[in-house]
């Protein structure tokens, strides 16, 4: 289920870009965000600053998109958030010598602090290629490629956190056994 709601903007975008084009699924992006964002907070009776990030942005993006009739906007939109996240965990990291990750999850997933620390390096550096690859779409490709990039471009997030959940799966601490 919650997968689906991950999807439900982007798959939205798509259909409504294929049929009407760039500044209507820009809209129905920004309508469809905004309503997945409304249904996590229904279920989770609160929104991670990730999902309040990325709202933002849609938002902001979405709206200088349209009221300037420019699709430049809404496709540096990932670029500008990966960017900025990648950004944020490295000076996090390395300046304020604190792992967001571990903050955010370390009350789940009970690992060791050299597990956390790669695993904030990977984010670091899967977020700087995410950034960079967007960027290399939106300036030597069409919108559609673009379009077509954000809907197929969904296996890197899924092969990250595929590969991620391999790598600690050895490292969680699983109920020990009573005799």
């Amino acid at each position: 289920m919650k997968i689906l709601i991950d999807f439900f903007p982007i798959l939205l975008f798509f259909g409504a870009y294929k049929f009407y084009g760039i500044y209507v699924g820009t809209a129905v992006l920004m309508a469809a965000t905004a309503l997945q964002m409304a249904i996590i907070y229904a279920i989770d009776r609160r929104l991670q600053t990730m999902h309040k990030v990325t709202l933002v942005l849609i938002l902001l993006f979405g709206t200088l998109t349209l009221v300037l009739q420019d699709d430049r906007f809404i496709k540096w939109k990932p670029t500008v958030l990966y960017g900025a996240m990648s950004i944020a965990l490295a000076v996090a990291l390395w300046a304020l010598k604190k792992n967001f990750l571990k903050m955010l999850l370390g009350s789940q997933l009970d690992l060791p602090d050299t597990v956390w620390q790669r695993l904030n390096v990977a984010w670091i550096i899967y977020c700087a290629f995410m950034s960079a690859i967007n960027a290399y779409v939106v300036m030597n490709f069409s919108t559609e490629a673009w379009v077509d990039f954000k809907l197929w471009g969904y296996a890197f997030p899924l092969v990250f956190l595929v590969a991620q959940g391999i790598y600690i799966a050895p490292h969680l601490k699983g109920d020990e056994p009573t005799t």
